[in-house]
């Protein structure tokens, strides 16, 4: 989980901008309709994305659910490499009494075990890194379909993330719409939650 949040503030909303650009440039006529949309007619607004990841309930449970499971895979990884070290202990305790071939056997034995939890920490990792790429792939989904359907409802054009990591160095107020993505998002995810349809997250970008 340490690299979560880092991960979710790169893939957030980074090529919302990108999209928008050439179909509203106002050197261009929209390929869709021939209109030229003049600079003083495009319609821009912007996310605090730290501000929305903080207060967005879907990631909160996500989260959650994904420490817990995380704990979980620790907690069995602990299991197998106390079990492997108390044999490695019973064998340093008992070697002097071992014959050749059953310290050979022996240490053979342990050394494949050895291998083997290297292995299964390795498969460990992965499930986790699994399981991250698909929060974030999830979360890219919900906030940029809502942002379309929002920015539909609201006549934008173009939503920019905001944050330090941004190419964005200033932006007034009255562009902020994370409260107002903070409360859509969370209604649709109540409504989710309480057997509404899930928010569709395999929408054609």
């Amino acid at each position: 989980m340490k690299n979560l949040s880092l991960i979710l503030n790169i893939v957030l909303l980074v090529a919302v901008g990108v999209l928008f650009y050439l179909h509203f440039s106002s050197s261009k006529p929209a390929a869709s309709s021939g209109v030229v949309t003049e600079a003083g007619d495009l319609q821009i607004a912007y996310i605090n994305s730290d501000t929305v990841l903080k207060y967005y309930d879907y990631l909160k449970a996500q989260k959650v659910q994904l420490e817990e499971k995380q704990k979980k895979i620790e907690q069995e990884y602990r299991n197998r490499a106390l079990g492997l070290q108390n044999e490695i202990a019973a064998y340093q305790r008992n070697v002097n009494s071992m014959t050749l071939g059953q310290v050979k056997a022996t240490e053979e034995d342990l050394g494949k075990k050895q291998q083997n939890l290297q292995l299964y920490q390795q498969t460990l990792s992965q499930q986790l890194m699994e399981e991250e790429a698909k929060l974030n792939k999830e979360l890219y989904d919900r906030i940029t379909n809502f942002l379309k359907k929002y920015g539909t409802e609201k006549g934008l054009q173009v939503v920019l993330k905001y944050d330090p990591t941004s190419d964005v160095l200033f932006a007034g107020d009255a562009l902020n719409i994370s409260q107002d993505v903070i409360n859509g998002l969370n209604t649709e995810y109540g409504q989710e939650k309480n057997g509404g349809v899930k928010a569709d997250s395999s929408a054609t970008k």
